[in-house]
């Protein structure tokens, strides 16, 4: 028989488990992701104080949050290389893609003008700059942009299977630990296809996502205008914009993205996450595609990462 104390205990631990899994059912959030990760769960229902099972069962609205940012992709891209959706060409909607960051000045200038002008972005993360500026990724996280993987160091090098996937399961995870976000998104540094990197990550079932349209800001010469220039004649419906926002000063970035997102959206044009991009290619019904060449050449072959 139990002792009184170990009855009320239990008794206390099933009205909060009860309580919780109610709460999250109402809102269709109860699923195997917190069902198999103990610690998610354990943030849902409160931290517990030093007595025990006696912590708030109130379920936060980040918590909450941390499960609906799963970078979700239609079944059919993963293991695929994509360089832009395939879309009706009267559908004019885009990507942005950022990558190389987080930095610590220019990554919070670009997310400033992205919500002055209600647009969600793709943010291809690189590991050892996201645990050098964590508070930043949170950030981009919270404010509703979507997350990619970027590698650990951004090598270029050729790497055995142990490295890629060290430089690829690293980042994934810090990615995870602070944002909760499980991203099914892979961008190459250097847009290297044949280096081990990208063999990994198709193992591992990421969209490799590389772009069609870019502005250059890798590039050290060219001033702001030269970068919208070189976005806005290579822009169609379905396309992905390759831009930076660390790695270097991107501040010739910062003072282009304004008028590319005001001239875009002077021809017509919306932005989307590349998930969004993705889903309406699945979506999409007897699709005449926009034409236009692809960028194959190397990302920013002179570039190298360091802190701005």
């Amino acid at each position: 028989m139990f002792s009184k104390k170990a009855f009320q205990f239990l008794t206390a631990a099933t009205i909060t488990l009860v309580a919780t899994a109610g709460s999250l059912s109402l809102a269709g959030f109860l699923n195997k992701d917190y069902l198999n990760n103990p610690l998610l769960f354990s943030q849902l229902i409160g931290k517990k104080s030093s007595n025990g099972l006696n912590g708030s069962t109130s379920v936060k609205a980040q918590d909450i949050a941390l499960n609906t940012k799963k970078e979700a992709i239609p079944k059919e891209f993963q293991g695929q290389t994509i360089y832009e959706a395939k879309l009706p060409i009267k559908d004019k909607v885009i990507a942005l893609t950022f990558d190389d960051g987080p930095g610590p000045k220019n990554t919070t200038q670009v997310l400033e003008i992205l919500k002055k002008n209600h647009i969600k972005a793709t943010f291809f993360l690189v590991g050892e700059m996201v645990s050098f500026h964590p508070q930043i990724v949170k950030q981009i996280a919270d404010e509703g942009h979507v997350l990619g993987n970027h590698t650990w160091h951004h090598w270029y090098r050729r790497m055995d299977v142990a490295t890629a996937a060290s430089e690829i399961n690293r980042t994934a995870d810090i990615i995870y630990k602070l944002t909760g976000v499980k991203t099914t998104l892979f961008r190459p540094p250097g847009g290297f296809l044949h280096n081990g990197l990208v063999d990994y990550a198709k193992s591992q079932k990421y969209a490799i996502m590389m772009w069609s349209d870019e502005s250059g800001d890798s590039q050290r010469r060219g001033v702001a205008t030269t970068l919208i220039k070189n976005v806005e004649k290579s822009v169609k419906p379905g396309g992905i914009v390759l831009m930076h926002d660390g790695g270097g000063n991107r501040s010739r970035t910062v003072k282009a993205l304004p008028q590319i997102i005001a001239d875009l959206t002077a021809k017509g044009y919306k932005f989307v996450t590349i998930p969004e991009l993705l889903a309406m290619q699945t979506q999409a019904k007897d699709v005449v595609t926009a034409g236009s060449s692809i960028v194959t050449k190397d990302e920013h072959p002179n570039h190298q990462l360091h802190n701005q």
